[in-house]
């Protein structure tokens, strides 16, 4: 194992190739220069950026989603979550995708953290919301889209995580954000 007393461990990218752009991917492949002077190779996905919204509905509970994953091929029960649009503000973000996927206005949302879910394969920026006073409109899905709600306590949502039936890691972290705040 080297010892490394490098102060900067800043890799400068020297050359940057784009190996697939598709409808959501951009996956890049760049030579960089190492902290000590070598040459490497660093592949990764160029994301929009995110956001995550925890809904606290108004009997208290929190308003989670259904819905299959094909990348890992499950049903995963998740927080509402979504892309941002080019030039979306985060919280304009957070807003749509609570009345797409869950069908709820809000009338108080609040940024809670930014957190970077992928960093050694993603610059994906994430934004987790709290969004409180709820009010029921319509949900608009996308027409490829297909999402159940599975509104569960604060208790019943933990207790989940520690059961392994909620494995998402930005739901795991949003419900524990939700965990230290909301009681």
């Amino acid at each position: 194992i080297k010892n490394y007393s490098m102060k900067d461990l800043t890799e400068k990218t020297r050359n940057s190739k784009r190996v697939f752009k598709g409808l959501f991917l951009d996956v890049r492949k760049d030579e960089v220069i190492l902290p000590d002077g070598h040459i490497g190779t660093r592949e990764w996905i160029n994301h929009p950026g995110a956001v995550c919204c925890i809904p606290v509905l108004k009997n208290g509970k929190i308003c989670l989603i259904q819905q299959y994953r094909y990348s890992v091929r499950k049903h995963m029960i998740e927080l509402p979550a979504g892309k941002l649009d080019i030039g979306e503000k985060p919280k304009d973000c957070a807003k749509r995708e609570l009345e797409e996927e869950i069908g709820y206005q809000a009338n108080n949302i609040k940024l809670l953290t930014v957190m970077y879910p992928a960093v050694g394969f993603a610059n994906e920026k994430m934004y987790l919301f709290i969004a409180k006073e709820l009010k029921k409109t319509k949900i608009n899905l996308d027409q490829d889209e297909f999402i159940q709600l599975v509104p569960k306590t604060l208790e019943e949502a933990i207790q989940m995580i520690w059961d392994g039936q909620i494995s998402d890691a930005k739901t795991i972290i949003g419900l524990l954000w939700a965990e230290r705040i909301l009681r």
